[in-house]
């Protein structure tokens, strides 16, 4: 009677008040990465020179000594830990949106690979989640393949930060680091390249598919310099997860943004998503949307020294056809309409 009724209410209130610690654990484990992909490197910078202005400047000139030491890790492979990929805030992190990786054929171990992963989206948070963490399982999923995200060479360039990235296997994305990786590094490995890059991340807006790779065919030419197998990769729902301001082409913004990307090789977007204590306010924090990351079917590509261009135009055109494959057979399982078509630009 009532003590069962008191108990029940109890119980009730046990799982409520877990619930909301999980969702407040997820939160966190969001905006630390937000403010990972957007201060943290200039702020190490900072802290770095104020320390060496103060009595501690013995710690600051150790960790500098050792920048210089270890300058050349990132090209060759990176430094990454197993722990740091394994650390409980990726999976909360996972189930913020949530996240999920699905596989549809298996990788031969004794091959390498180069995933393209398409849409950029405003962070690439399918990306990291997937491939820089253990999350969702991408070792269980693909065992015996090693995934390298490969980001923008200037972050490597920012004392902690560069340490950071590399725990999760996170590496440049230029030819001296993708050539060792694929050639010196044994076989088993996985290049993920954000193929759409900064350029992508300018058009990306929630209900629009659109990926930049008509003339992007620098990832094949690699491919076929080193023998690797070409993978497709579609995220559904990256482009859900924040609201974006789109300039129009010949604007002043737009014009602003492409300065940046020539110079600085990324582009600045006035984006925004959820505020941290309310979905109905404004912030940083990316909508609470489903992300689902599709790893489609190796292509298959020869070992060539000096492909010619002839070679590099009909691999890729090869890619291209595979994505909107991929992207056609699952659409309809993960929330698009039969009618969707995918905008290859």
């Amino acid at each position: 009677g009532t003590g069962s009724n008191i108990l029940s209410a109890l119980q009730d209130l046990f799982w409520l008040s877990k619930s909301k610690v999980e969702k407040q654990l997820q939160i966190i484990s969001v905006l630390q990465w937000v403010l990972t992909f957007l201060v943290m490197g200039i702020a190490c910078t900072l802290i770095l020179m104020y320390i060496l202005c103060t009595d501690c400047w013995a710690i600051a000139a150790l960790y500098l000594a050792w920048l210089v030491f270890d300058w050349n890790t990132p090209k060759k492979g990176g430094r990454r830990s197993q722990w740091v990929r394994n650390w409980a805030i990726w999976r909360y992190f996972r189930d913020y949106f949530p996240i999920r990786l699905v596989k549809t054929h298996n990788l031969l171990t004794t091959r390498n690979y180069i995933f393209g992963y398409h849409p950029h989206g405003i962070m690439g948070l399918g990306a990291f989640c997937n491939f820089s963490t253990e999350a969702t399982g991408v070792s269980q999923k693909f065992p015996g393949i090693r995934p390298y995200l490969a980001t923008l060479a200037g972050n490597f360039r920012m004392p902690i930060l560069r340490d950071y990235l590399m725990s999760g296997g996170i590496c440049p994305v230029n030819r001296d680091s993708i050539d060792y990786i694929l050639s010196k590094n044994g076989s088993g490995n996985a290049i993920v390249i954000v193929v759409g890059g900064a350029a992508e991340s300018l058009n990306c807006t929630p209900g629009k598919n659109s990926v930049t790779l008509r003339n992007r065919k620098g990832f094949v030419r690699l491919a076929l310099r080193h023998g690797a197998d070409l993978v497709p990769v579609y995220s559904f729902g990256e482009n859900e997860v924040y609201k974006q301001v789109i300039f129009e082409e010949g604007s002043w913004g737009r014009w602003v943004q492409k300065k940046f990307q020539k110079h600085i090789g990324f582009a600045p977007c006035i984006f925004h998503g959820r505020g941290l204590f309310s979905s109905n306010t404004w912030g940083l924090l990316p909508y609470s949307k489903p992300i689902t990351t599709v790893v489609g079917e190796p292509i298959t590509i020869p070992k060539i020294d000096n492909p010619s261009q002839k070679e590099v135009d009909f691999y890729h055109s090869i890619y291209v056809d595979s994505l909107i494959k991929l992207f056609d057979k699952y659409k309809s399982k993960f929330g698009l309409p039969e009618t969707e078509v995918l905008e290859v630009n």
